[in-house]
Order: C-alpha cells, then structure tokens, then sequence
C-alpha cells in the first residue's frame, strides 16, 4: 500500500522509527532534556499567566506567581521525563536481562538489532560474546568426554593385565612390562598436557631462560623427528645454519618446535615436503623468527586462529584424525611463546594448499649489551 493511503497513526509510527534511526542515542538525550525543560517552561509561563488572569494578583506579588508556576512546571515535566526516559532505557533494559542470561548460563538467546546504530553494535557485540561463550561450553564438555576417553582406555589395559597377572592368567614377561609401560606413558603425557594447558591459560610458565643458540635447537629437534619423517616419506629440509642467539628457555622452546614439526608430519601427504627455517629479523626488529611450512592439507581461513583454541583439532574430509593427539599441542606452544614475550602465528592459502606456523621470540640484550652469547 503507498505510504499516502496509509493511516495517520500508521504514517506516524513510520517517520518516528525513519527519525530514530538517524538520531543517535546522544542525540536522543539531548532532545528528551530540551523537551523536558520546554515543557517545563511552557507549564510554568501558563500557570503563572492563568493565575494573575484568573486572581488578579499584582507586580508586588509576582515572587509568589513565580513560585507556584514553577511548582506545576516541575510537576507537567516529572511525568513527561518518565515516560521518554522509559522509552530511551527499552533497549538498555533488554542488553541488560540478556547479560544476566548469559550470568545464568543461558547462552543461545539472541537479541534482536535495534534501529539505533550505537545500541545495535552493543546488541551486536553481546550476541557474539554469547556465541563465544556457547562455543566455549561446548569445548568444555567435549573436554570432560575426551579426557575422560583419553584416560579410559589405558586405565582399562591397566586394570586387565594387572588382573591378568595376580590370577595366573598371564606371565609377567618383558613384554607384559613393555605394555604396562606404554599405557603408563599415556597416562603421564595426558597429565602433563592438562598441566601444561593449565599453565598456559593462566600465564603461570615456570621459565629458566638462558643464552641459546635457536638454530642449534631447531637443528637437534629435526634430526630427532627425521626418524618419523624418513617412515612417512616425507622430506623435512632445515635451513638453521647461522647461529641466532636469543635468551629463552630451551627446553619448552624445544616443546614448541616438536609439535610444530609433528603437526607438519600430520599435515603432510607421502612424498610431500616440510621446511624449517630460523633467522632474525630484519633491523630494527629484534626477535627470532622460527618458520615450519608443510604443502600438505592446508587450513581455512576461519580455522587459522581456531586451531589455537584448546581441545581443536582440524579433520579433513577424507582423511582420519591424527591418533593420540590431545587437540591442545598448539595451544600451550602459543601459551609459551607469549610467556617468552612472543607469539605463534598460522597463515595458509587454503584447504589443501599448505601452511606456514611463524614462532616469534624476543632478542633481549645481555648485561653488557649486544647479541646475548650463544650456548653450544
């Protein structure tokens, strides 16, 4: 129906919402005060005009005419101010129940945007604060189940050899002792991932930094893991050759290093490729840059940065989990890097096109200034 032929209250309520939408919320203020105070005005000059109409009061009494108009002005103004200050507080009123739902637990309501743009990126912002917060609570719970799975398995091997043994079942070999350590191997490295996790969100790492030579690091890391890398044929070349000094902790800088470089493994296709590289950074930079960069199953843009959340772990179609992963290896990798005054970083050009994970680790300057000596 044309807007002309609409009724009057009909084409009323359209130009007042077209009129809050281009008032902002300060705006509104200012005019629902100036309204108040014209109102209040009008009132008091009625009153007062009525009063020495109707009583006939003279100039020598118009202190008291003053007085009683402002009374009523007060008095037409109390309600109005009310009334407009309940229609501006309406959608303050609804952010302000939604966050105590989202106090409560309650994190799948969504508001509604309001027409005013500075309430309606509020409005914006807590639905996504609430979405996060439901993201969160799912992780959470997938945690307790996965934890929970992660442990009963060698709990139950455990439990079944021990059993099998003290009833005469099974011989208490070397090979019996070789399982009984595996399983116990699990549950230790469980532990100490939930240890770890536990101290990279809570900023609490317990660091010995000293003068290390990185490239010497990244280069006994990769011959360590070239084992693995030989048995999935993959190639894994190391460009480390010039010292970079930097004081840090070597052993859980060494941590990082192995699970980027296992995380590279996962990623990577038979016969693909894995590069190692560690320099410093161009002047006037001063950190390390440590760069592992595989061609294999590549990450989404959207997963760049959700792959450091704890307990994520990418699965590709077609292509099985990663097995015995906890899904928080690059979280507490991140969670040292930022102890160390760093960060961990991911890039990609998409889904099967590869990635690149880049440890950035701060130069600090020894006592007597320089390049801090490098440990060999």
């Amino acid at each position: 129906m044309p807007p002309s032929r609409l009724p009057a209250h009909h084409r009323y309520r359209a130009r007042l919402r077209r009129l809050q939408q281009r008032l902002s919320l300060r705006n509104r203020l200012v005019l629902s005060h100036v309204m108040v105070l014209l109102l209040a005005l009008l009132a008091m000059a009625a009153i007062s005009a009525l009063i020495e109409v109707w009583l006939g009061f003279d100039d020598i009494e118009g202190d008291v005419v003053l007085q009683i108009g402002l009374l009523f002005g007060v008095a037409a103004a109390f309600p109005v101010s009310v009334a407009l200050s309940r229609f501006l507080l309406r959608p303050l009123d609804r952010v302000r129940a939604a966050t105590r739902r989202l106090a409560e637990g309650h994190y799948d309501d969504v508001l509604e945007l309001p027409s005013e743009p500075g309430l309606a990126a509020l409005v914006e912002d807590v639905n996504t604060l609430a979405a996060a917060l439901a993201d969160t609570q799912r992780r959470r719970a997938r945690l307790i189940s996965e934890v929970a799975h992660e442990m009963r398995t060698p709990i139950t091997l455990l439990r079944g050899q021990i059993e099998g043994v003290a009833d005469g079942i099974f011989v208490p070999d070397e090979a019996m002792f070789a399982s009984l350590a595996d399983d116990l191997h699990r549950l230790q490295r469980l532990a100490g991932d939930l240890s770890s996790l536990s101290r990279s969100e809570e900023a609490a790492f317990d660091l010995h930094l000293e003068p290390t030579d990185v490239a010497t690091l990244a280069r006994a890391t990769a011959d360590r893991l070239r084992p693995q890398y030989d048995d999935q044929v993959v190639t894994l070349a190391v460009d480390a050759s010039t010292p970079v000094g930097a004081f840090c902790d070597p052993d859980r800088i060494t941590q990082i290093l192995v699970n980027l470089l296992g995380n590279a493994l996962a990623a990577s296709h038979q016969r693909g490729h894995v590069a190692l590289s560690v320099h410093t950074e161009p002047p006037p930079g001063r950190h390390v840059i440590v760069r592992v960069t595989d061609d294999g199953i590549g990450i989404a843009p959207h997963d760049l940065e959700r792959i450091f959340h704890r307990f994520e772990r990418l699965e590709p179609p077609g292509r099985p989990p990663a097995a015995g992963g906890s899904g928080i290896g690059l979280t507490i990798a991140r969670g040292i890097a930022r102890a160390h005054g760093g960060d961990i970083t991911a890039q990609s050009a998409g889904p099967g096109k590869g990635a690149t994970f880049t440890l950035r680790l701060p130069q600090e300057r020894a006592a007597g200034g320089g390049t801090p000596p490098l440990s060999r």
